[in-house]
């Protein structure tokens, strides 16, 4: 189901409309001059539901007058508006007339005034039931005070989460834009502030996570061939599979796409990415595990920062004599002289552990696993030890 969701404010421009009348333009042949923006909106999307969100003292008395609703009703409306004292009972007979009349569900939605943390919530909570899981949903901000708009972002978001609704597009009706000459009002589409939104959710997922696969979708709807987004995300899945060499060679292609993409949103957010995915540019194998164990390590992943550690290690040893970094058995035999290195073997212990889920025979081991700030200074402690 689509939905509409428009905001009733409390503007009192016109003693007759209470918002001035615009003409606003929606795209080349599509332009209604009305003061409700709304109702304009819902003309030009046609959603299946209506859902107009107000205070006990936005202006439902002059919307509903303007539509035409139901007469009897309106008296108690205006008593009730300048006492912000609107109950759900005073609407209930409106927004039936309105479904009639608009032959679509419309519900009417008292909020609060969003005047703290609480009431902010409550809006939210309020939002959430009153669709359904799985909606679209279309936000109009247009009416209303003036720092909705902001909440209704974080709405917008809420609702993607929490209802597992899709958020189609944020729409303003820009009054203060118009054209002085040809009296036009410009319509916003602010749907961009929420692919800035999931850019950010994406940082903040990469950030705890160290997955920056997460990336190569939105690096897509930005306008990169779904091919180079494709690298990023099995450069990702290489990373975090302990396979660095395969890494390697996606990111190799990756950075380079990210740094040429010139879409919005890449642009944006260039810098950041290519900072974060730049490990493989420096130095060999054992350089790029090391890297890795501590990206890992600063993010908690206390596995991932075992198996790159023990890796890196192997890595060095099998440098010192002579063997190929990338041939197993080479790997192998350095491993054989590495596994005497005590603080080796209690890394190969940590890891079997935590790979398995089994209990482990060292006494070492078992008392770390036990204790997450042991853990994480032992593993400090251990990088430096072994990595002079």
């Amino acid at each position: 189901m689509s939905t509409l969701i428009s905001f009733l404010g409390k503007s009192a421009s016109n003693a007759q409309t209470g918002y001035r009348t615009a003409n606003y333009v929606f795209e080349p042949g599509f332009e209604r001059e009305v003061p409700f923006f709304g109702m304009a909106l819902l003309e030009y999307l046609k959603p299946q539901k209506l859902i107009l969100a107000g205070t006990a003292g936005s202006m439902w008395d002059v919307f509903f007058d303007h539509q035409h609703t139901d007469d009897d009703g309106l008296l108690a409306l205006m008593e009730a508006v300048p006492r912000q004292a609107v109950t759900p009972e005073m609407l209930t007979i409106h927004e039936q007339r309105l479904t009639e009349k608009l032959g679509i569900p419309v519900q009417c939605l008292l909020i609060s005034y969003a005047r703290d943390e609480a009431e902010q919530t409550a809006i939210l909570t309020d939002l959430a039931g009153a669709i359904s899981k799985g909606e679209r949903i279309v936000l109009d901000v247009t009416h209303g005070f003036r720092h909705l708009p902001m909440l209704a972002l974080v709405a917008a978001r809420y609702l993607q989460h929490v209802r597992g609704v899709q958020v189609q597009e944020v729409y303003y009706g820009a009054a203060e834009m118009t054209d002085p000459s040809s009296k036009q009002t410009p319509v916003l589409r602010l749907g961009a502030m929420l692919h800035m939104l999931d850019w950010v959710e994406a940082l903040a997922v990469y950030e705890n996570s160290g997955n920056y696969g997460v990336f190569a979708p939105l690096l897509q709807q930005d306008g990169m061939q779904a091919d180079r987004a494709h690298m990023l995300a099995q450069a990702a899945y290489f990373e975090r599979s302990s396979n660095p060499v395969q890494a390697k060679q996606n990111l190799s292609g990756a950075h380079a796409h990210v740094r040429e993409h010139q879409g919005p949103m890449g642009n944006l957010f260039r810098d950041t990415l290519t900072e974060h995915i730049g490990w493989f540019r420096h130095g060999s194998r054992a350089d790029w595990e090391l890297a890795l164990a501590d990206r890992y390590l600063a993010r908690q992943d206390y596995l991932r920062t075992i198996t790159y550690l023990c890796e890196a290690y192997i890595s060095r040893a099998t440098e010192k004599f002579g063997g190929n970094v990338n041939q197993f058995e080479d790997r192998e035999e350095a491993f054989k002289e590495a596994d005497k290195n005590q603080d080796v073997w209690l890394l190969k212990h940590l890891r079997n552990a935590m790979t398995h889920g089994v209990r482990t025979d060292n006494r070492d081991a078992k008392r770390l696993l036990q204790d997450q700030q042991a853990l994480d200074s032992k593993l400090r402690a251990l990088r430096k030890s072994l990595f002079l």
